[in-house]
């Protein structure tokens, strides 16, 4: 049945077992891929990894491994504790059980020695590339004759699935048009898939696809049994410094079994038979999550060998801080993870006197002033330079050197819209910060990315301009209608939606002091005026009074480009109406839910009606206000002026729904703040 001999062979067999155990023992997960990939593991983790399990990913030059069909993890977690990380074999009993280290896809925040996040099929992938971008990056940064600190290689695992994806496709174009000679897929093709085999829906050619994409591409025939073949693409691969390299393993899913090379070992656990069969046939002991001392040396050797690489690169950074010691403390504080001193200084002061601009632009006034003094952040645009701003005067591009038009040193990458790489990036380490734009309907394409960097408490910042109906003539297709209400629901994610320039900073500010935390900043087009009595400090608080009056009727709250409208329609009530009306601004209801109730209910009073006004969907607003002026509909094509005339966002407008409201809680003897609700008081409910 196996044609591996000698340790390897048994090491291998140990590997499908273990992972077969995992799913056996929790009745739930997927034995057959990693019984199919088990091969070509073992030869990359025993024989070229640099990996440290004594100090997990505290060592900036190891080697990364993603692996992006994710469904597989029982492998990687039988890997992860064969080298010693902090996984025991209770935790592996614990698969998939409430609590445990060990969940049903990679979880990077959560288990020792895992890279990124992975499981939505293709973002793995994604996050490899971004992963490969960074090591680039901060080897043309920092690398000297002599000092090779950055010279890790970045190893992914994809399956048919992940080669399904679009955001597969996406990333792999970018990365062979970076020529990122640092990164290495290897391809489990087991041509199945949930439903069956893939010729049912899979029929591509996928090497000439990857060799399109400018990637050296190789086949190794016999993924079950060959390991010399695995390990000499591999060792091919790592030779090739130009292109990345995709190596096409031939693999039987579920190899073994009884239902190997069928999509029932997919996603079901082996029955006890199949499972006890698969090991007689293997020589292996029926025991649950046995492990052969023989096996448990050659993966105690090889973190031995990665404990010495990881010496040996800390001496070298020793001698580096004689050689080069200016480039050395620099280094140093970004690996610790602070941003420089007193960079927010630079962020830019408005006052009501300055000319109105639209946040699209005072978000690219923010990135030029502090650009020079957070060196970690690496800007971008999804092929809309010119419409999101996101690059500063001076900036670079980062491109493979050979194109002439820019260098891995540069900071300003052109994403095309392969926004999801940023979450490798922000996963490397050294403090990097992945800034990338795009109109805030198309956020929408990140939308599972981006919900992964949530996930994974990671710091990537989304510059989403055209922020709403007042973008104009491209009309309901690009207008956002539904977006915020979407991202504000992601738990652990800042949506920012600035009404003016110190509003802006504030954003920035937040953001990238926020460093488990994503971001995303939505921008208006259109040019806003500066208001009076806004401020950064304010503004960083999620939302503030603006305008407060003693004898207020009602609350208007509100945020972009509907503060200014807010502030005149509290005029158009006083000056006809006589009718007083507070205004309160609300760049960020995830930062402003985070203080404390007594802020919240200076801001949010008790005993008026709140009326939010924003010209995006009415959805989240009932946490913050009575009632809401919103749009539940698409948009419309036409003039930014003419669109918020036909919705009514208008001081005309606002005023006679404020009145409508002022009217309708005119007899209720007491107006709680929905502030006051249990869930924003912390209280549980019985």
């Amino acid at each position: 049945m196996d044609n591996i001999k000698g340790v390897d062979g048994l090491a291998v067999n140990t590997l499908r077992a273990l992972s077969a155990d995992l799913s056996y023992h929790a009745k739930s997960g997927h034995p057959g891929a990693p019984m199919g990939m088990a091969p070509m593991a073992h030869v990359l983790f025993t024989k070229f990894l640099k990996l440290n399990p004594a100090t997990n990913k505290a060592w900036l030059n190891r080697d990364r491994f993603v692996l992006s069909n994710g469904h597989a993890c029982a492998l990687q977690y039988v890997l992860l504790h064969l080298l010693e990380y902090d996984i025991s074999i209770d935790d592996l009993k614990n698969f998939r059980q409430l609590g445990s280290k060990t969940p049903g896809h990679p979880e990077s925040h959560e288990t020792p020695g895992i890279e990124v996040t992975t499981g939505p099929l293709g973002q793995g992938f994604a996050a490899a590339i971004g992963l490969a971008i960074a090591q680039s990056h901060m080897a043309a940064l920092y690398n000297r004759p002599g000092f090779d600190l950055f010279d890790n290689r970045t190893f992914v695992f994809f399956g048919d699935g992940c080669a399904m994806e679009g955001v597969a496709s996406e990333a792999a174009s970018l990365a062979g048009h970076l020529q990122l000679g640092n990164l290495i897929a290897l391809y489990d093709d087991n041509s199945i898939c949930i439903d069956g085999s893939t010729e049912s829906t899979f029929t591509e050619d996928v090497d000439k696809r990857f060799e399109a994409y400018g990637w050296h591409v190789q086949r190794v025939t016999d993924g079950d049994s060959d390991l010399a073949a695995i390990a000499a693409a591999v060792e091919n691969a790592l030779a090739v410094k130009d292109k990345p390299s995709m190596i096409r393993v031939k693999t039987t899913i579920g190899y073994g079994s009884k239902l190997q090379g069928t999509a029932s070992v997919h996603g079901n656990p082996l029955k006890v038979e199949d499972l006890e069969t698969f090991k007689q046939k293997m020589k292996l002991s029926n025991e649950l999550f046995f492990v052969p001392a023989e096996v448990q040396s050659i993966y105690r050797e090889t973190a031995k060998s990665g404990a010495e690489a990881e010496s040996r690169w800390n001496d070298l950074f020793l001698r580096y801080g004689n050689a080069h010691p200016e480039l050395h403390l620099e280094l140093q504080r970004r690996i610790g993870g602070d941003l420089p001193d007193c960079w927010e200084t630079q962020l830019p002061v408005y006052t009501p006197n300055d000319k109105p601009v639209a946040t699209r632009k005072t978000s690219e006034f923010v990135l030029d002033a502090i650009y020079a003094h957070i060196p970690e952040i690496l800007s971008g645009s999804a092929d809309l330079t010119s419409s999101n701003l996101t690059r500063w005067k001076t900036a670079v591009d980062l491109q493979a050197p050979v194109t002439g038009i820019g260098s891995f040193e540069g900071r300003y990458i052109r994403w095309g819209d392969k926004g999801a790489a940023m979450n490798g990036i922000a996963a490397y380490g050294a403090n990097l910060i992945p800034i990338a734009g795009t109109f805030l309907n198309f956020v929408s394409y990140a939308a599972p990315a981006l919900r992964l960097s949530a996930l994974s408490q990671l710091r990537v910042i989304w510059i989403a301009t055209h922020d709403s109906i007042g973008l104009g003539g491209d009309g309901p297709t690009h207008q956002p209608i539904e977006t915020l209400a979407h991202f504000r629901s992601v738990p652990n994610l800042n949506v920012w939606r600035p009404a003016d320039g110190n509003e802006t900073s504030a954003a920035y500010y937040t953001a990238l002091m926020s460093k488990t935390t994503p971001s995303v900043l939505a921008l208006a087009r259109q040019d806003l005026p500066q208001l009076s009595g806004s401020s950064r400090e304010k503004a960083a608080r999620g939302a503030y009074v603006l305008l407060e009056d003693e004898k207020a009727a009602i609350t208007l709250v509100s945020t972009g480009s509907e503060v200014s409208l807010c502030l005149k329609a509290a005029a158009l009530l006083s000056s006809t109406h006589d009718v007083k009306a507070r205004v309160v601004s609300m760049p960020c209801m995830e930062v402003f839910d985070t203080q404390p109730l007594s802020y919240k209910l200076s801001v949010l009073t008790q005993g008026l009606p709140i009326l939010s006004v924003e010209a995006l969907s009415t959805n989240v607003w009932s946490k913050f206000s009575h009632e809401q002026f919103g749009i539940n509909e698409f948009g419309l094509s036409g003039t930014a002026d003419d669109l918020f005339k036909a919705f009514g966002f208008t001081a005309e407008g606002i005023c006679e729904r404020a009145l409508q409201v002022i009217d309708f809680y005119r007899d209720v003897p007491a107006i709680r703040s929905p502030v006051l609700t249990a869930w924003n008081r912390n209280i549980a409910l019985d």
